[in-house]
């Protein structure tokens, strides 16, 4: 649940050693041992993370937040509270990553999720965990601060490949974690769950801290100049455009995502006990992601990735209906479980525009600015969500977010962004 591109043109080959030494200079087994570190890191991390945020619906009913028309607007609330933090924090961690290295950011963002997560389990009141998820927004992070270190030291022919072996471990680590979490918190409560986390972010930032390497050089001594501004990246050609496709594509996928386990209870007709079918519903579609992340990333720098991520969208756009309709837990497993392999495909081809479009040393501020951008849409997303469910029932937030994501796909498609490279 957490917290989770536009090829316009090649980096210009005269920025593109400036703030870290290109890849191949550095030897394969440093860009590869790199990969692998972050990618045991994120795992850890995403394990971590949905260890206890798909249940966070659960904790705020044991905080006291009861009545059932408050309940959806809090766990709206919640989500967003982070994705506000996030997108105000975002650019300036972005700006700090080009000045003084990727790989402190990485860290930054796991060892600091490690101390907010594990007080999180300590909150006397939704208020407190509210304060401690803002927090969170600010701090963390983990997922655009891997891509900005991965980017910017594999070779640009891995790049679809590298996101999505990131992003593998991201859905995969998001597979592992709810059911386990879920069982966990079934037996011990809703607090011990976030003491798991905070130990395995703390594992994860100890992977990066002596697994991964970084050959950084700043911008001011390879140019002999001041480094530059978040402006030089928004007037790069097609990338304002790409930051709109960001908010709207993550406006549409968190659109219903805090809803999930209110349905799930809604569906088994058994108030307070679908953690742990909500654990399994989150397994087997992370499960699909993981797979459709790493095949399309690697299909995206062959076919081209404006092409692929219509693709997927479109399909994760028609599976959100058969969600909406869903009359059992098996019904809602089986469409969650497509809806996972059609939207893991989303995200590689998504970043790979990114990292193909920006020079290396403005990579931290270009993730900066589309951790802006999807915070954006994740913090409007839930609490518009939140708001038809209250409204309208928890069913009617899965087809309003099929309909926007088919409008983004069309939008997607009829946009000239991406059509610089011919296969796009």
């Amino acid at each position: 649940m957490d917290e989770h591109e536009i090829q316009v043109a090649a980096p210009p080959t005269s920025d593109r050693g400036v703030g870290v030494i290109e890849p191949e200079s550095a030897g394969r087994p440093r860009w590869q041992a790199t990969l692998y570190s972050v990618w045991a890191a994120q795992l850890c991390t995403m394990i971590g993370f949905s260890f206890v945020m798909p249940f966070i619906p659960f904790y705020i009913r044991e905080l006291g937040v009861t009545d059932p028309r408050w309940l959806p607007i809090w766990a709206g609330l919640l989500v967003s509270g982070s994705g506000v933090a996030m997108s105000l924090a975002a650019p300036l961690w972005g700006w700090v990553a080009d000045r003084h290295g990727r790989k402190l950011m990485v860290q930054r963002a796991m060892f600091g999720g490690a101390v907010i997560l594990s007080l999180m389990g300590l909150a006397k009141n939704v208020y407190q965990l509210l304060a401690l998820r803002v927090l969170q927004g600010a701090i963390t992070g983990t997922v655009p601060a891997s891509l900005a270190l991965i980017s910017s030291v594999v070779p640009t022919d891995r790049i679809g490949y590298s996101l999505g072996l990131v992003h593998m471990a991201v859905f995969s680590g998001s597979s592992i974690g709810p059911y386990v979490g879920g069982v966990v918190a079934q037996r011990f409560g809703y607090r011990v769950p976030f003491g798991v986390t905070g130990s395995l972010l703390f594992l994860a930032g100890l992977l990066v801290l002596f697994g991964a390497k970084e050959r950084f050089v700043r911008p001011e001594a390879a140019r002999g100049g001041r480094a530059g501004s978040l402006r030089q990246v928004l007037v790069t050609p097609g990338v304002t455009l790409l930051m709109l496709m960001y908010m709207l594509l993550n406006l549409s996928g968190s659109f219903a995502g805090p809803i999930l386990p209110l349905l799930v209870e809604h569906v088994m007709g058994m108030p307070g006990r679908a953690a742990s079918a909500t654990g399994l519903i989150l397994a087997v579609s992370g499960v699909t992601s993981a797979l459709a992340a790493v095949t399309v990333g690697r299909m995206s720098d062959r076919v081209g990735h404006k092409r692929m991520l219509v693709l997927c969208t479109s399909l994760s756009a028609l599976m959100c209906f058969p969600q909406a309709a869903a009359r059992s837990v098996w019904e809602l497993l089986a469409a969650r479980a497509i809806f996972g392999l059609c939207a893991g495909g989303m995200v590689p081809p998504m970043n790979a525009m990114v990292a193909t479009a920006i020079p290396r040393d403005s990579l931290g501020r270009a993730y900066g600015l589309t951790t802006t951008a999807s915070s954006v849409g994740w913090t409007t997303g839930p609490m518009l969500g939140g708001l038809v469910a209250s409204a309208l029932g928890l069913r009617m937030p899965f087809a309003v977010m099929g309909g926007l994501l088919l409008a983004v796909a069309a939008a997607l498609h009829l946009s000239g962004v991406g059509r610089q490279r011919g296969k796009n």
